[in-house]
């Protein structure tokens, strides 16, 4: 079979449109890498795919054409068979009455084949949210100052604004993804490039707020703490050294003398997150003791193995492990008080997370789902008008064969560990449910290829998680949206995410009015990887670009047609200025039920938080936010925000 057959096999684009409507057809030797990546399928003959069931709708499943009838099936939910019958026809319609979750299909044919596969049992939709209209606080929490932080934001920060923004009225504090990075690897900090998306950052622990800290921990009495905070960007290889330092600290009295209320606590933690607590814990004790990629380890390491973890636990690193869990357990702890605080202050959407695309080959993800990840893939995006030479992001994702092999618990526990926190959360790059563009190791972004995914099943899932957690999801749906793509989101009640500065008309430029925004969706001018809406209108983003020798993918005429276009749309609403406030003001307008306000924004930032294609010609990720969290609520127009917000405003 050659490479462009097996690749169909595998659910593999070998051909596409691009932007420009230009016909891409892959490289044999690249599309050979892709198609060697990715896991064999699981043999169907019965089914043709993963059957799935929505609450309330009528579902049913075709036959393989060769299927030999009456075909028997039966449906197992917690080892108990909760629905059998018979098919006399090519298609079963299922009972509608099943529970919601994740089953086990068995299938036999007249002819005695038998197959097995996951049902998927989904609500009709996923959780709508408990708000009418919306605003939150959009925040890189690294960013924050404060008179009191060891020079990067963390969640006691985080607690002190939730308490501002529920002052002026806003429903919620959206962040950037705080999943867990390296600890070993400070200066690698872009938050969507995670070691893994199970856990977080124990960089953004208060230390101070740990029972068992104390400050003789610090020899100089704080100096460099001091030095830290009131640098004008994140160091993170010395804020890490601090605070792991301290967090050991801890941890030594934590075992010498915890209160039994702390110790069972503590337990209590450690036995819900098993097992994927341990096995996160034992491989960073790995990581740590071997050099190099986790691929190249000695053999018996390369894989995940329950007996030798065990062995571990038993041996002398038992303490090391029980060390990496007591730090995860004091982030959840006091990231879960963050949640219970904006609830307290009622906040109706409270914390807003997001959650990466991907995760970095090297980290615990891939090393613990090799099947559902393929670590030799790099998720990115095909050429555009934005990014012309097209994007390698260097993340590993999933994939379609071994999702469906491990039954979607690694998609599954993704969401859990984001949900247990969040009011809402936004899938980055939410297009690869549908379809991932893929980059093979070795090429460009431009010899990439588009891998079909299991649609249908993984919105099931969403939705499952989504009104199990009562979590409202948003998809960040930019860039090259195939047609239909986002009514079937919208469909299964996962929302869209419009982005002001892109919703325009392609060929005459002029901005869409406020009607033009759906209900079921978010509305931000920018976002994280966009110019801030004072650089914007200053041109600093195309200045900067351009002194990086990175392509703008737009004149400076452009920009100036783009400013006049925005004035016209804000007059049309009757809005004379053309102030943050102004913009605010349009957005508050439109019917889009939840609104993202930029920390930045609000404070007159000029540069963005990261510019793609950049690592070390800009400093991503670690630019802090000119005024200290006491100073913020002084330097923001009040008034103009609070009339700005009126209409979808929580009591303040």
């Amino acid at each position: 079979m050659n490479v462009f057959s097996k690749a169909a096999e595998l659910g593999i684009q070998t051909e596409f449109d691009d932007v420009h409507g230009q016909r891409q057809v892959a490289d044999k030797a690249a599309l050979q890498i892709v198609v060697d990546a990715i896991p064999e399928p699981k043999g169907r003959r019965l089914l043709g795919s993963v059957p799935v069931v929505r609450l309330g709708e009528a579902s049913r499943t075709e036959l393989a054409a060769d299927a030999a009838l009456p075909m028997r099936w039966s449906i197992a939910a917690g080892g108990e068979t909760v629905a059998e019958g018979v098919a006399e026809t090519p298609a079963i319609a299922w009972p509608g009455d099943l529970p919601v979750g994740i089953h086990q299909l068995t299938l036999t044919d007249a002819s005695g084949r038998s197959e097995h596969s996951p049902l998927l049992v989904s609500p009709a939709q996923a959780y709508r949210g408990d708000f009418d209209r919306s605003w939150i606080v959009a925040v890189q929490l690294y960013s924050l100052r404060s008179s009191r932080n060891w020079g990067i934001g963390d969640f006691t920060d985080l607690a002190d604004l939730i308490e501002l923004a529920a002052g002026l009225g806003a429903g919620g504090i959206g962040l950037n993804p705080l999943h867990a990075l390296f600890d070993d690897r400070p200066q690698d900090c872009s938050p969507y490039a995670p070691n893994s998306r199970l856990f977080l950052n124990p960089l953004y622990v208060d230390i101070e707020q740990i029972p068992e800290y104390a400050a003789s921990d610090l020899p100089d009495g704080g100096a460099e703490i001091a030095a830290l905070r009131g640098s004008e960007l994140v160091d993170y290889k010395a804020v890490a050294a601090l605070k792991w330092r301290a967090l050991r600290a801890a941890f030594g009295r934590f075992k010498a003398g915890a209160t039994a209320d702390r110790k069972t606590a503590f337990a209590a933690f450690r036995q819900e997150r098993e097992p994927l607590l341990g096995q996160f814990a034992c491989f960073e004790v790995l990581r740590h003791r071997f050099d190099g990629a986790w691929w190249d380890w000695p053999a018996e390491w390369r894989r995940p193995d329950d007996a030798r973890f065990a062995e571990m636990r038993r041996g002398a690193d038992a303490a090391e492990i029980e060390f990496i869990e007591f730090s995860q357990w004091i982030a959840d702890t006091q990231l879960r008080r963050c949640k219970e605080l904006s609830a307290a202050r009622g906040m109706n959407v409270g914390l807003y997370l997001d959650v990466a695309v991907g995760v970095q080959a090297g980290g615990f993800d891939a090393w613990n789902e090799q099947v559902a990840i393929s670590r030799r893939l790099s998720v990115g995006a095909p050429p555009d008008s934005l990014n012309t030479a097209g994007q390698n992001w260097g993340l590993a994702g999933f994939n379609a064969p071994g999702l469906e092999l491990t039954g979607f618990a690694p998609y599954r526990d993704m969401l859990r560990a984001s949900m247990r926190y969040a009011g809402a959360i936004r899938l980055d790059h939410v297009l690869w449910l549908n379809r991932l563009y893929v980059v093979p190791e070795g090429f460009g972004p431009g010899h990439g290829v588009y891998v079909k995914m299991p649609f249908d099943p993984l919105l099931a899932i969403t939705a499952q998680e989504s009104a199990a957690n009562h979590c409202v999801v948003i998809g960040e749906d930019l860039g090259t949206v195939p047609e239909g793509f986002r009514e079937k989101l919208m469909s299964w009640g996962i929302w869209s995410y419009r982005v002001m500065m892109f919703e325009r008309d392609y060929h005459q430029g002029w901005f869409y009015g406020i009607e033009r925004y759906p209900a079921a969706a978010l509305v931000t001018f920018n976002t994280h990887d966009l110019a801030t809406y004072s650089g914007w209108r200053a041109f600093a983003d195309l200045a900067q670009k351009r002194a990086l020798g990175l392509d703008p993918g737009e004149s400076d005429d452009s920009r100036r047609y783009a400013l006049q276009m925005l004035g016209d749309a804000l007059r049309y609403q009757g809005i004379q200025q053309e102030d943050i406030y102004a913009v605010l003001t349009f957005m508050a307008r439109t019917p889009a039920r939840l609104l993202a306000i930029s920390l930045e924004d609000l404070l007159g930032v000029m540069d963005q938080p990261n510019i793609p294609g950049t690592v070390d010609e800009h400093p991503n990720w670690r630019r802090k936010l000119p005024r200290a969290l006491d100073e913020i609520g002084g330097a923001i127009n009040r008034q103009a925000l609070l009339a700005a917000t009126a209409e979808r405003r929580s009591a303040v």
